[in-house]
């Protein structure tokens, strides 16, 4: 998998092998950062990879000027592939190993952009956007990004639609406060 804009650009990651692993493409990343970059700015943002998997949204972030990113993992192998490729990248986000959920309530940060794409019928979503909301761990002008199913329904309160993008089945949704 590469990395497809910012200084790393071109640069390959590895990826965790298995069913429950669905790398974001390429076209949606780009789609994803672009419309990012009208949203917000990047220079000094932090963006945090609540589900992260292969890592590849956070490095993206990093690679196109997020000042940091912070990574959830809970799958203990898939972890230390994320410590290793940060390491073949020669960069030093934040690492948490854990539930996502438990792990949100410890964070006392707040970020810029916050991306959630959890196994698809894992039931997640509400609840992640709950622990968010009242551990305010999305600043004031910040970004929550959903990654999910077209026909999943997804209860969004406490929080605005700013804009939804499909591709095939897949939808991104963008969310402030």
């Amino acid at each position: 998998m590469q990395i497809t804009g910012g200084y790393l650009k071109s640069r390959k990651i590895e990826s965790p092998k298995g069913d429950n692993v669905r790398p974001t493409l390429s076209q949606v990343r780009e789609s994803l950062f672009s419309i990012l970059l009208g949203l917000i700015e990047f220079k000094n943002a932090t963006f945090l990879d609540a589900f992260a998997g292969s890592g590849i949204m956070g490095f993206e972030a990093i690679s196109r000027g997020f000042s940091n990113a912070v990574f959830i993992e809970k799958d203990k192998k898939t972890y230390y592939l994320l410590k290793n490729n940060s390491k073949k990248l020669n960069i030093e986000p934040e690492f948490y190993f854990g539930d996502t959920s438990k792990v949100l309530k410890k964070i006392n940060n707040s970020f810029d952009v916050i991306y959630i794409d959890p196994p698809y019928q894992s039931g997640l979503y509400d609840n992640i956007l709950e622990i968010i909301h009242s551990q305010n761990l999305l600043k004031q002008d910040g970004i929550i990004v959903l990654e999910h199913p077209k026909n999943l329904e997804i209860e969004i309160k406490n929080y605005k639609v700013i804009k939804q993008k499909t591709y095939s089945g897949k939808t991104l949704t963008f969310l402030c406060l």
